[in-house]
């Protein structure tokens, strides 16, 4: 049973999200408009009886260079029109060959891989797939003297996944050499083991583009990608519509669907960006969307009950966080840094924003992720704990400090303004006085990339299904750089640094179990974040569509979606 309530009788949870998203829709915007003055539409059918899959998120992407970026907005765009040598089992994080006909075998001790590619494939452009395209993609990414180590626009990465998965450039990389052994073999070379290398070869950004479209014009690549994908590159209007269209000579159209083929079977594709959670509920519900991401837990209920609609989940691989920068003070101390997560009263929080989709965070990545250190648990809510601490450290009077917070709903965090003045509210009671600052999203990521911040809100999506993927990307020394960080919380220890360079340079099973346990406890004891949530994230969509695999990743292909009647 429905019943209207006052102020008097609003819930806790209810009234966490007063000043948050929550109430961004009291009324229904039109969503006539958000596309950028065109009017949503075509969820079902485009003219001329086309199939079009129109899928809505809440924010747009930053770049279609998949080796330049870095946000899941624009990973899931660059996933339909390129390809990797490798690629993840629908709905998992199990290999499977791509533009490579199988996964390669270990030679010479894990130190060199050997990967057959596939004849008669062809990027977008005509321009034929071979063993040479590969090492031209391989080369710009490694070598800063490449005429090509450029291009991404002025919110680039600078090949950050690149640099944060195989070590560094040049001759930091892990990556010795890439050779073109004949047309159809490539050999790579490792300085050393690296664990996760074929998993971090199948990761989205590590797509192969079109060497003929990055010589013409790399500059310019980041707005006309050319991939292999089962999706070509249309059309972008940046801050509202990306379209692509069918590639109806898509190599993997005849492999089995559970192997990530078959397709692709819808003719165009539109990504719409709504960054309203309400509006763009509205424009699912009104049959203006195909699907949709970026859902809040209330927005659940509303989808589930309605006949022409259903909810799926992705499998959760994720963490939300609130970063300290620990370059700045007072966060350069331990105990300020403890005061704060204890001054969170975070199961209240995810019970607000998260609901039945989200689990209280522990450690810096989620159980879902080998060697997850179970005897961890999140920091107590303890406001008289967080105050002794502020004294210790002679804060007894409190103190200021900027909280950042995103402007759209992530995976990891349906309502960064709501949870971000629910912290600030639980830290103003220990004395921590927080003003609340925001950006468009890809100045967020640029700014909090060059540790602008005191506090920030961020979170991270797996990419591979490896704890490397969590630990060494986003808390690791050679991460926290000047600029396009993904260390933002800058924090700095040589003792887990070792550790995280011996887990990734070991095959042994039992050594890495061994090594990450105890990273898990130097993170939780020195406390550069306070972890807030795992998540299960929900995505709706017209019961009319089939076929969509959510991956843990967040970067699923569209190839197998289907619309019927």
């Amino acid at each position: 049973m429905t019943e209207m309530r006052g102020i008097r009788g609003l819930s806790r949870r209810e009234f966490l999200q007063l000043g948050g998203a929550g109430l961004a829709g009291a009324a229904l915007l039109g969503v006539a408009g958000c596309g950028g003055g065109e009017t949503i539409g075509g969820g079902q059918q485009g003219g001329g009886g086309e199939n079009v899959f129109t899928f809505g998120r809440g924010a747009d992407s930053v770049g279609l260079d998949p080796i330049n970026v870095t946000d899941g907005e624009s990973l899931i765009v660059c996933r339909q029109v390129f390809d990797g040598l490798l690629d993840f089992k629908p709905e998992t994080t199990d290999l499977v060959p791509a533009l490579a006909t199988e996964v390669p075998e270990p030679e010479e001790g894990g130190r060199v891989y050997t990967f057959r590619l596939r004849e008669g494939v062809r990027f977008h452009d005509g321009e034929p797939f071979n063993a040479e395209a590969v090492v031209f993609n391989f080369e710009r990414w490694k070598n800063t003297g490449s005429p090509y180590h450029k291009g991404g626009g002025s919110q680039s990465s600078n090949f950050a996944y690149y640099a944060g998965m195989f070590g560094g450039f040049d001759d930091d990389s892990v990556i010795e050499s890439v050779e073109a052994v004949d047309e159809r073999t490539v050999r790579f070379t490792l300085r050393e083991v690296q664990a996760p290398f074929l998993r971090n070869i199948a990761m989205s950004p590590f797509g192969i583009a079109s060497p003929k479209a990055i010589r013409e014009d790399v500059e310019r690549f980041w707005k006309n990608p050319v991939g292999t994908g089962p999706f070509k590159f249309v059309s972008w209007d940046q801050g509202s519509t990306v379209r692509l269209e069918k590639n109806p000579d898509w190599w993997g159209t005849d492999l089995p669907e559970e192997e990530g083929g078959g397709g692709p079977f819808v003719d165009r594709v539109v990504f719409r960006s709504i960054p309203d959670n309400t509006a763009r509920v509205a424009a699912l519900s009104g049959g203006q969307l195909s699907g949709a991401d970026g859902l809040t837990p209330d927005d659940v209920p509303t989808i589930e009950e309605d006949p022409n609609l259903k909810v799926i989940t992705r499998p959760p691989m994720n963490i939300g966080y609130l970063a300290m920068n620990v370059q700045k003070e007072p966060f350069n101390d331990r105990r300020v840094r403890l005061a704060v997560a204890h001054a969170i009263n975070m199961p209240e929080i995810v019970e607000a924003f998260f609901g039945d989709t989200g689990q209280v965070a522990s450690n810096p990545y989620p159980p879902t992720i080998p060697y997850f250190r179970e005897e961890t648990e999140p920091y107590e809510y303890d406001p008289e704990r967080a105050r002794r601490l502020l004294r210790e450290a002679g804060l007894g009077d409190g103190f200021e400090a900027e909280l950042w917070y995103m402007p759209i709903p992530r995976p990891y965090m349906p309502d960064g303004k709501g949870i971000a003045q629910a912290m600030q509210r639980d830290l103003k009671e220990v004395g921590i006085d927080v003003r609340l600052v925001t950006r468009e999203w890809g100045t967020y990521l640029e700014e909090t990339g060059r540790g602008a911040h005191d506090m920030c809100l961020l979170g991270w999506t797996g990419d591979n299904g490896d704890p490397d993927n969590f630990l060494n990307v986003l808390l690791s020394s050679k991460t926290a750089t000047k600029t396009d960080a993904q260390n933002v919380a800058y924090y700095k220890n040589p003792e887990l640094d070792r550790i995280l360079e011996r887990a990734a340079s070991t095959i042994d099973e039992d050594e890495r179990r061994r090594l990450y346990v105890r990273a898990q406890e130097i993170v939780h004891e020195d406390a550069p974040w306070a972890p807030i949530a795992y998540a299960e994230p929900p995505l709706g969509f017209q019961n009319s569509v089939r076929g969509y695999h959510p991956s843990p990743t967040g970067g699923e292909s569209f190839n197998s979606v289907k619309i019927s009647g």
